[in-house]
């Protein structure tokens, strides 16, 4: 099979097209044919090699989590799936060496779910890593209806999602994104702060009548966290998907997550408020598999809309 794999950490250069073997199928596993696979700021940490500080590899690393695609080959154990099934998944496993920059991948069935039909492969494979990171990071707040969330970098991959779901619960949703985003904001249903300008957390606070927001999700971690505690109210609640916060903040609940794959949540979750028209990923560019480095240029640029995908068959 055709797949974007590295034999070493680094650059944009260390991406090769190879031909490889498919990836093995296990008992409980699902090989599915990419149709389309997502682009994550994750994939390209990988690349540069941060990510094998915490996972074991083996190269050649194809790269990639995210992917939408038809079910070729379900293993005996699997009670979900059948092949010419359209499903789709966030896929990171506990080794680097199989990912979805591929004409074929494989996990276990617990990790996918069934496609919405609503969708294209390539707006499909845009959700997984972004939809999961946005649910479960609400889920760990505890983000209810008539509460309000303050988030930065709201018309990002996992930001314009989160507010689509922070919405759909009935919360009030303050982001911030560039004024050239704030008309997208507006449409997905939040409060948009340009934070380019002085005194966010002042035009947070006067929004949400100086009683500041219940919750905050930090995407990035350093001064943008400091910013998002300057948002809250006392008691408020912080989860971050940046790092583990250093220590206790006296006066808030704070957490850390690390996005889990799973199917269910997708199925539970996603799948159901997409049928409904409440959920929809931006697709802002899509890029042939053979020209995936030009896809991760575009993505270490910044300022990408939504997210980027690759179409692979």
């Amino acid at each position: 099979m055709r797949a974007i794999a590295v034999n070493e950490w680094g650059g944009r250069e260390t991406m090769r097209m190879v031909d490889v073997d498919p990836p093995p199928v296990a008992p409980d596993g699902v090989l599915v044919r990419v149709k389309a696979a997502g682009v994550n700021p994750v994939d390209a940490k990988v690349r540069g090699g941060y990510m094998a500080q915490r996972l074991p590899y083996h190269f050649p690393v194809i790269l990639g989590w995210d992917a939408a695609g038809v079910v070729e080959q379900a293993g005996p154990a699997v009670t979900w799936f059948r092949p010419g099934d359209k499903v789709y998944g966030y896929i990171r496993r506990h080794h680097l060496q199989f990912g979805t920059y591929a004409e074929y991948a494989t996990a276990p069935e617990g990790f996918w779910a069934h496609m919405p039909p609503e969708l294209s492969f390539e707006e499909a494979a845009a959700l997984p890593t972004a939809a999961l990171t946005a649910h479960q990071t609400l889920e760990a707040l505890g983000l209810r209806a008539g509460e309000s969330l303050f988030l930065i970098g709201g018309a990002g991959g996992v930001g314009h999602l989160a507010i689509q779901l922070a919405t759909a619960r009935g919360a009030r949703v303050v982001a911030t994104a560039s004024e050239r985003n704030h008309a997208f904001l507006r449409e997905l249903g939040a409060e948009p702060l340009d934070y380019g300008r002085d005194d966010v957390a002042g035009r947070a606070r006067d929004l949400l009548a100086d009683s500041g927001a219940d919750a905050a999700f930090d995407l990035f971690g350093g001064d943008t966290r400091e910013l998002a505690f300057s948002v809250l109210r006392q008691g408020g609640r912080l989860v971050s998907i940046a790092r583990p916060p250093p220590e206790p903040r006296t006066g808030y609940e704070v957490h850390y997550i690390f996005v889990r794959p799973s199917g269910y949540d997708l199925g539970e979750h996603v799948t159901p408020l997409v049928a409904e028209g409440r959920l929809r990923p931006h697709v802002e560019a899509t890029y042939p598999l053979e020209r995936a480095a030009a896809a991760h240029e575009r993505l270490e640029g910044g300022h990408v809309r939504g997210k980027l995908v690759l179409t692979v068959a």
